[in-house]
């Protein structure tokens, strides 16, 4: 095991109960992941890329012990998953529920010391850690209030502050900038960056693409419970070396999109709602031969185009590709 995290093999199974009816129901399998197997190098930012319910977050709580694999086996910080937890707890930081691991009546600073107390540091490096993250996240104003009082934004601010109070060596961020405004994005990302610059490993899960490209060394791309893709972007984007994209915005029904799909030569054509309308994304092989074909079969299916853009690709290029589908979608079970 020489990666900082090594995974084989791990899978995660739920058994859940469906509703048939007033009085019955039955039981249901549900595979989160599905034989997942990667290696996490140490001093990186490895992006878990994949649309909600894609097993990003059960990975990651798998990782940090709050969730059984229901097989396989992994390797966090040289600790045996299952086998060594308290000395994986120890070592890793943790983001994984935002402000749902937060206790709302204490104080910012009073949650951090009590975490700090979870990690068995010493009373005087808690108050010290706290003043630290305090001052480096600019919390000074709000760190001596009850949490009930913050906004949404300071409270992931505040989640991100207690992943950081054991110092750990690696760091597992699930969706950190969800909720955050622009500004209060930007400032998370610099501070993750400058956390890695100093030698600490960070699993960083995000369904946005531009993101995980501006972030991650490397990124591996998951769609219901299964690694589709994995590498460094410009590896990723390469994949797609062969084709192109071509994004259409206008009024395009369903069997429009459908009539693009079965045209000679697409890989892939998928929808996302933008502006009120709806932006057609095709991976095709020859976009300049494909492109009278395209209008054609999008104005005889009465598709009103605003715009046609050949693009550069990009990991949701990437992840088109795979699946059919945009990270938009959401693929949890329902």
């Amino acid at each position: 095991m020489q990666g900082q995290v090594t995974i084989e093999k791990l899978s995660k199974t739920y058994h859940t109960r469906q509703r048939k009816g007033l009085f019955k129901s039955e039981e249901k399998l549900v595979e989160a992941l599905k034989g997942v197997s990667l290696e996490i190098k140490p001093g990186e930012i490895f992006g878990l890329l994949g649309p909600n319910g894609a097993g990003k977050t059960t990975l990651i709580k798998c990782l940090t012990t709050l969730l059984l694999p229901t097989a396989g086996e992994a390797w966090i910080n040289g600790f045996h998953l299952t086998k060594d937890d308290n000395q994986i707890r120890a070592t890793v930081g943790c983001m994984l529920m935002g402000e749902r691991g937060l206790y709302w009546k204490l104080t910012g600073r009073e949650n951090m010391i009590f975490f700090g107390a979870l990690y068995h540091l010493s009373p005087a490096d808690r108050r010290r850690r706290a003043d630290e993250i305090i001052e480096s996240l600019h919390l000074g104003d709000i760190a001596d209030r009850a949490v009930e009082t913050y906004s949404s934004g300071q409270k992931m601010k505040l989640a991100f502050a207690k992943a950081l109070i054991n110092d750990a060596p690696l760091l597992i961020l699930d969706e950190p900038t969800n909720t955050l405004d622009l500004p209060s994005a930007r400032e998370l990302r610099a501070v993750v960056q400058e956390l890695n610059q100093e030698g600490k490993t960070v699993i960083y899960t995000t369904h946005i693409m531009a993101e995980a490209e501006t972030m991650c060394d490397r990124v591996a791309i998951i769609d219901r419970g299964e690694v589709l893709a994995l590498g460094n972007v410009p590896e990723l984007k390469a994949s797609l070396n062969r084709e192109a994209v071509i994004r259409i915005e206008g009024v395009i029904s369903a069997k429009a999109s459908q009539a693009v799909q079965a045209l000679p030569g697409v890989s892939q054509a998928a929808t996302t709602p933008v502006n009120g309308h709806v932006q057609l994304t095709v991976v095709a092989q020859d976009h300049q031969a494909l492109l009278p074909r395209l209008i054609e079969t999008l104005t005889a299916h009465n598709a009103v185009m605003q715009k046609i853009t050949p693009e550069e690709v990009t990991l949701e290029d990437v992840f088109i590709a795979r699946t059919g589908r945009t990270l938009a979608d959401d693929t949890r079970v329902k």
